[in-house]
């Protein structure tokens, strides 16, 4: 029996279309969803979407952040749509008529609210003029979001307990800054291992480079999901 797909979005930060392929193809029977970024995005456009979908039956995470005007951010999801990704996000930051202009646009995809980047720590937050901890920020963007239709939230692992006791079983939380032990953190700020995530209520672990870096991107992929099945995923 062929164990079912792991709650793992890969980030399939290529350089080239070639490569975002053949990554997507060999973790795809793995996990539940590959994740194209904004870099990738922009240098090939929708080509690359089909490229990393493949003929795989695999979700698309299009990890894009739209940040602008409500009906600007309308327009864009509306013209990603077509695309049928599984998952847009947008910044939360940028307000409840803009979540809600993104959620109305796309009907049929489930809008991620980026709450706090997890890259930002406290000294980050307090430059840019968000008071308070990390926590408080995110709280607070997590219930804005919500509130404005968001079906899905992306915070760090550091935060899921918190933001599930908000917002409640229904929003489906997304993790990056999920990192195997001992692993470099990268650019990540707010990390915890896989494990640690799914014990705090995480739906979605974001995992890029201990995936795609390693020699056999197919067999981390499969190291991954049995460790985040292990932990008691819901799969």
């Amino acid at each position: 029996m062929t164990a079912p797909s792991a709650p793992i979005a890969v980030a399939i930060d290529a350089k080239e279309i070639e490569t975002a392929a053949t990554w997507a193809s060999a973790v795809a029977p793995h996990v539940s969803t590959v994740k194209v970024g904004l870099e990738l995005y922009l240098r090939y456009g929708p080509e690359v979407v089909s490229a990393v979908r493949g003929a795989n039956r695999v979700g698309v995470f299009l990890d894009l952040k739209l940040h602008d005007i409500p009906a600007t951010v309308a327009g864009a999801a509306r013209s990603v749509a077509g695309l049928k990704p599984s998952i847009l996000t947008v910044h939360a930051g940028g307000g409840a008529d803009m979540v809600r202009a993104a959620v109305e646009a796309a009907p049929d995809t489930r809008i991620a609210a980026v709450t706090v980047l997890t890259s930002m720590d406290e000294e980050d937050l307090e430059q840019v003029g968000l008071l308070g901890p990390a926590r408080d920020a995110v709280r607070r963007l997590a219930v804005l979001a919500v509130g404005a239709g968001a079906r899905a939230l992306v915070c760090s692992p550091q935060e899921v307990a918190l933001v599930r006791a908000e917002v409640g079983p229904d929003i489906t939380l997304i993790t990056p800054g999920v990192r195997p032990a001992g692993a470099d953190r990268g650019d990540q700020s707010r990390v915890a291992t896989p494990e640690e995530a799914i014990a705090a209520g995480a739906d979605l672990l974001v995992i890029g480079r201990p995936i795609t870096r390693a020699p056999d991107p197919g067999a981390a992929a499969a190291s991954l999901a049995e460790a985040v099945r292990r932990a008691g995923a819901r799969v």
